[in-house]
């Protein structure tokens, strides 16, 4: 019988102990109540409580990741979007984080999702496209002063989807589209316009040295051989020069051809059978390679 109730006293000691002792973590910190009233925060390690009398609750110090689920929003321009986000916060109070609120994770979760239809609704849609680093702000902003009481900070908020209807996206492929396209414009003309200045700046220089245009051209043809075609295109201003140095070469030709003798006072031998003619001879018939002299000139050899 004393060995019975040596071992129950040693049973009950080892409870007591095992309700007495607790163990806090580096992460986490213990809020110590005692008959009811909070006595105060407790660091890491072993703590020894009173059993049935005192309670530690431990709360976690680290950064929590809590998805916020898509809401449906309509945008301040009408515009029906669903808009996800993430929002990440800690404690920093954990006397405030138990005693101020029950559960500080659901409260969480349902203030950030009221906020973010808040804050959504009063930009644009292009506003929530474009401007997400301020959207974010504002509502990490809002979170901090509500959730400040809560012991609880908010260190960062981000849309994580922005969900746009089928007719919203095909508009904006449209819009997009045509943005593109105009950019495209632009900077085609704005490099004719280069293009053209450059051209009027080569034209003037070669208006000064004509030989350019000339060289120019035959880079050209260098150009051409170089494909090894067929059919070789010459510039039109060439094909002048060319005309040009054949008209200058004959004009050179018919220069150094010696003149012929004048054929306006000279008929063929057949004129010799005139009458004047053949009594100033004799009635001898001039040979066919000799000229027979009309006019006054056969008046002057019949009075020799």
């Amino acid at each position: 019988m004393p060995v019975l109730i040596i071992i129950i006293v040693l049973l009950v000691i080892v409870a007591v102990l095992a309700l007495a002792v607790k163990i806090v973590k580096q992460y986490e910190q213990g809020v110590l109540f005692r008959l009811g009233r909070v006595v105060g925060p407790r660091e890491p390690g072993l703590r020894l409580i009173v059993p049935f009398i005192d309670v530690m609750h431990r709360v976690s110090l680290r950064i929590v990741t809590m998805p916020i689920q898509s809401q449906g929003i309509i945008t301040r321009d009408n515009v029906s979007v669903d808009v996800s986000a993430v929002a990440y916060f800690r404690v920093v109070d954990p006397v405030k984080s138990v005693v101020a609120i029950e559960n500080v994770h659901a409260a969480i979760d349902q203030i950030a999702q009221t906020t973010l239809r808040k804050v959504v609704g009063q930009h644009t849609l292009d506003e929530t496209l474009s401007e997400t680093d301020t959207i974010n702000l504002d509502i990490r902003e809002i979170l901090d002063v509500t959730t400040v009481e809560w012991g609880v900070q908010v260190t960062l908020v981000e849309l994580k989807d922005i969900q746009l209807p089928e007719s919203m996206k095909r508009a904006m492929a449209r819009q997009a589209e045509a943005e593109r396209e105009k950019r495209a414009k632009i900077i085609n003309a704005e490099g004719e316009s280069m293009a053209a200045a450059a051209l009027g700046d080569a034209s003037d220089i070669m208006m000064d040295h004509p030989l350019a245009l000339q060289l120019r051209n035959l880079q050209s043809l260098v150009e051409i051989g170089v494909d090894k075609n067929t059919t070789v295109v010459f510039p039109a201003p060439l094909m002048s020069t060319i005309g040009e140095l054949g008209s200058f070469l004959a004009h050179e030709t018919a220069a150094a051809t010696p003149l012929a003798p004048p054929v306006s006072d000279v008929t063929p031998t057949a004129a010799a059978t005139t009458p004047a003619l053949r009594k100033a001879t004799n009635g001898a018939v001039p040979p066919a390679s000799a000229p027979v002299v009309t006019g006054s000139r056969a008046m002057a050899v019949k009075e020799s």
